[in-house]
């Protein structure tokens, strides 16, 4: 399953990235694929627009959105939010997310 990971960045230390690798990579321990925009826009001097077009470039790829806490007060992850749940798609939490693989495992 193709994840996009979406949360809070303006007005984080280090744009939030650092927790985007963190949960980026926690997802791809459980073996999904993980399409994270501080991995898309790592070039902190463009404008929101410029990475806002190249994550739902990718955004629309996916399967499935990973909401990081906090994605409620952030334009673009809110933005990414109204555009799975517009087209269909699966939208979880990152924590739900886990847990859902975790319980799936345990029951192989």
């Amino acid at each position: 399953m193709r994840i996009y990971l979406a949360g809070p960045m303006t007005g984080y230390d280090q744009l939030n990235f650092p927790r985007f690798h963190t949960e980026a990579g926690r997802l791809r321990e459980l073996g999904f694929t993980v399409i994270n925009p501080a991995e898309i826009n790592s070039d902190a001097s463009k404008s929101w627009r410029e990475c806002m077009r190249a994550d739902i470039r990718e955004l629309v790829t996916c399967d499935a959105i990973a909401l990081l806490p906090g994605w409620e007060r952030s334009r673009g992850a809110a933005l990414e939010h109204h555009i799975m749940t517009t087209l269909g798609l699966a939208v979880f939490t990152v924590d739900e997310l886990v847990d859902l693989q975790a319980k799936r495992v345990a029951c192989i």
